[in-house]
């Protein structure tokens, strides 16, 4: 089953169980961020990748300076283990782990989440690749991806036990919009994937069909 399978049937599983001006608030906003959010002020094919340094889940700094060294990065941007999209997703590329690793490409994973948070969810989806805490999201809004949520999805997601100012550590409410690049050796972007709608996601085999023909053409 594919990515974009797990996320529909996830979807269409919640909009049958979850109250119904739930979903229909959660369509409002997702429609109103697209109209909103500003695309093009996103890091695009062919820029310099924003270097960075973050910690991982041991509080290890890790640099993109040092990983593109050793090969294509795969950055891949999410919103926190809080959110279950995020979570097929993730799984979704730690499935297909080893062909990435044939491909000479690393799977990086970043979230605004702080670092034992970062460590639960990296436990609990079983991931064997680097998940990185970004901390006020500098990273996200270095590659032009943050948005803050509106208070009435602030209020749902205090109801559930969700709040960002505890999963994240800040009380900015601030997110990363779903994203994936590949960067290279010399910290170009090759490849460069966002879905302002948190329910879609950069299917994993796209990614590396990406690389395939990157890795061609070289």
């Amino acid at each position: 089953m594919s990515l974009r399978d797990e996320l529909n049937a996830f979807r269409e599983e919640y909009q049958r169980t979850a109250p119904p001006e739930r979903t229909a608030l959660y369509d409002r906003r997702v429609k109103e961020l697209k109209t909103r959010f500003q695309v093009s002020s996103a890091s695009k094919v062919g820029e310099e990748a924003p270097d960075f340094v973050l910690p991982d889940v041991a509080g290890a700094d890790v640099a993109l300076h040092a990983m593109c060294r050793r090969g294509r990065v795969v950055l891949v941007f999410y919103r926190g283990g809080w959110c279950p999209y995020c979570n097929l997703q993730l799984r979704a590329y730690q499935r297909l782990l080893p062909e990435f690793a044939a491909r000479g490409a690393q799977v990086v994973a970043i979230s605004p989440q702080l670092p034992d948070r970062s460590a639960s969810t990296l436990e609990s989806n079983r991931l064997e690749f680097t998940v990185l805490s970004d901390a006020a999201n500098v990273v996200a809004r270095a590659f032009g991806l943050v948005y803050s949520l509106p208070d009435d999805l602030r209020k749902i997601l205090d109801s559930l036990g969700k709040s960002l100012p505890s999963v994240n550590g800040d009380d900015s409410w601030e997110l990363p919009v779903p994203a994936t690049y590949v960067i290279s050796r010399d910290r170009k972007i090759e490849f460069a994937h966002l879905d302002v709608d948190y329910r879609e996601r950069c299917e994993p085999a796209a990614v590396l069909e990406a690389i395939g023909r990157l890795r061609d053409a070289e």
